[in-house]
């Protein structure tokens, strides 16, 4: 990985303090079209409205991504099994939006994965999001439980991502503390608002139940400006 990265570092354009990103056809076989730059509310919003997001580690540059799939999510093509519509009928979850964001970003930050991905937000991404969220542009879906011990309601799933405003919702990261939080979230916010579609990002055998699929990138970025 270190050597993989290097050779990136070497050979990748850097960004400036100009807000501008090179085309997504100058994109690296693995998807990465620059490096460095800044996590600022104006340059993640060209960023997201040209189908380009950061993704990195701590101590690294800021390493942004166009991959040649995309992940998505078409909602008519949103799958809902047959045990999760009956998880919503017992009604023993509480869903919400936009009230604990803060939270929602902290738990996907710190919750142990068992995909390929790992702990990636970083302590500078999760305050960008934060600032993203203060202007009404990064949203989250947060999933209660009641505690019947401290009878209070317990956060045990949910996620947050970028609203484009234009129909397409980007979806950053999701965590679940409880068998299917992460679902119950997932498929509130597909059902609840009427999105065009959902960008997933990176595929993921937990995304590929509900429905999403991988697209080209030229299929992906005429979706997000068409919408």
């Amino acid at each position: 990985m270190a050597a993989f990265l290097f050779i990136i570092f070497e050979i990748m354009i850097w960004l400036t303090e100009k807000l501008k990103f090179p085309s997504p056809e100058t994109a690296s076989e693995e998807g990465v079209i620059a490096l460095g730059g800044d996590l600022s509310v104006e340059r993640l919003m060209l960023a997201y409205q040209n189908g380009i997001f950061p993704w990195y580690s701590e101590g690294e540059p800021i390493v942004w991504y166009c991959p040649p799939e995309r992940m998505v999510l078409f909602p008519e093509e949103l799958k809902v099994s047959k045990s999760m519509k009956k998880i919503f009928k017992r009604g023993n979850f509480t869903i919400t939006e936009n009230i604990a964001f803060n939270e929602v970003i902290f738990n996907c930050k710190h919750i142990l994965r068992n995909d390929d991905f790992g702990t990636w937000i970083t302590d500078e991404m999760e305050q960008a999001y934060i600032n993203l969220h203060k202007k009404g542009i990064a949203k989250s879906i947060e999933v209660w439980f009641y505690n019947s011990v401290s009878k209070k309601q317990a956060l045990v799933g949910g996620l947050y991502g970028i609203d484009l405003g234009n129909g397409v919702f980007c979806g950053e990261s999701m965590f679940s503390l409880m068998s299917n939080a992460s679902k119950l979230a997932f498929i509130h916010l597909v059902e609840s608002h009427n999105y065009n579609m959902i960008d997933c990002q990176m595929y993921t055998d937990h995304l590929a139940s509900l429905g999403a699929r991988e697209i080209s990138r030229n299929e992906f970025l005429k979706n997000i400006k068409s919408s």
